[in-house]
């Protein structure tokens, strides 16, 4: 069974050792981020540095000039990834043996916000996200398809997996965040992560809704949510609260935004790409969920892609709305989460793993070797031997 684990680049530069400890984990492909938002991070085996801070996004090598003139373009990384530090860190673990794919965030990305504010998701309140561009917005849709193509399609790399390719909402760690105080649930969320943008106005307007009505129906169906908890079911508590046609029709205009991005994405990089190239999306079979996973209709993203990689951490149900729709090369990978400190279980790695495989994944991924402990990775070697049988 393949399996990949995420790597950062600067968990490669600068220590002579880890191409050769990466590959000695016998999974012979890593996913290497060449665009990614901003984060700190902890290097526990570096020779040079134990904490990076990534301080904006940005992507981790010189962008080419088909950016020149254009308002939305990406930002080169500063000291924490300077130069091509990706294409650096690619040859080297090549060199080691290993399958090199890129790693892409797309539509996350807070100093996009910071600088183009217009750019962002507005809730219905009027508050801004400056971490969640508006995937409905023709110049951001343009902005992310490019850099997806850009950044997925580097010198060696023999795929890609495309993460943040959807909608971002409301729930994303922020610097010192405070906003767990009040539990919104499913519902709540999706309530919270409408955006009112003059892109998205328009596009409620398309389904047969007055923007400034829906704004205050959100705000009318948030109103019980902030006295306390209530009981919370999902997609049908959203039609209770906002009604069953109008929670309908605003799905209906999101899925469809999400999904024409999700395809264009996919048709650049294709475009872009060697033969052979293979794309995948993060992605949550959930169409109406937003983050890092976007939701994403099964159906029509296996169409076009290449396979997803699934979140699986918490358990293996989303691996089956996306097994429905496989083809004979689809690939469905499970994301294990391998870091003990992050909630991670690498000590049941290979329960874990044929759990996935039961239920339809076909390669796993593994997030992530550079943060992990040497406990950690010494747990996902002793699990790697119990799944290679599986081949």
């Amino acid at each position: 069974m393949k399996a990949s684990a995420f790597v950062y680049p600067w968990d490669v530069n600068g220590d002579p050792g880890a191409p050769a400890r990466l590959a000695g984990l016998g999974l012979g492909q890593v996913t290497l981020a060449s665009a990614y938002h901003s984060t700190r991070t902890l290097t526990p085996r570096h020779p040079r540095h134990r904490i990076v801070t990534a301080e904006y996004a940005a992507v981790l090598y010189p962008p080419d000039d088909r950016w020149a003139g254009r308002d939305l373009r990406p930002c080169p990384a500063g000291r924490w990834a300077p130069g091509d530090a990706y294409g650096e860190a690619a040859r080297a673990l090549a060199a080691a043996g290993l399958q090199v794919h890129t790693w892409v965030v797309l539509a996350h990305n807070s100093r996009l916000g910071a600088e183009h504010p217009d750019t962002s998701v507005v809730n219905a309140y009027g508050d801004r996200y400056p971490w969640a561009p508006c995937i409905a917005q023709p110049a951001t849709r343009a902005y992310l398809v490019d850099l997806a193509a850009e950044a997925a399609v580097r010198p060696g790399a023999h795929g890609t997996e495309l993460e943040s390719l959807g909608w971002y909402g409301l729930q994303h760690l922020h610097a010192h965040d405070k906003t767990a105080g009040v539990g919104l649930g499913e519902a709540g969320q999706y309530l919270m992560s409408l955006c009112f943008c003059p892109s998205c106005r328009a596009g409620y307007g398309e389904q047969g809704l007055d923007p400034d009505e829906l704004a205050a129906s959100v705000r009318d169906a948030l109103e019980p949510l902030w006295r306390g908890p209530a009981d919370d079911e999902g997609w049908p508590t959203v039609g209770k609260l906002l009604g069953e046609r109008t929670a309908a029709r605003t799905r209906a205009w999101r899925e469809e935004t999400a999904g024409t991005l999700q395809e264009e994405a996919v048709a650049a990089v294709r475009a872009a790409a060697p033969a052979g190239f293979q794309v995948l999306l993060h992605a949550d079979p959930v169409s109406h969920h937003c983050g890092a996973n976007a939701g994403a209709d099964p159906a029509r993203v296996l169409a076009v892609a290449d396979g997803v990689v699934v979140p699986c951490t918490g358990g293996t149900d989303l691996l089956a709305p996306f097994a429905e729709h496989a083809r004979e090369r689809t690939v469905l990978a499970a994301n294990l989460t391998v870091v003990s400190g992050m909630g991670g279980s690498p000590g049941t790695l290979a329960a874990d793993a044929a759990r996935a495989r039961a239920r339809g994944a076909t390669e796993l991924r593994l997030y992530h070797a550079g943060l992990a402990s040497d406990g950690d990775l010494a747990a996902v070697r002793e699990a790697r031997h119990a799944w290679s049988s599986w081949d």
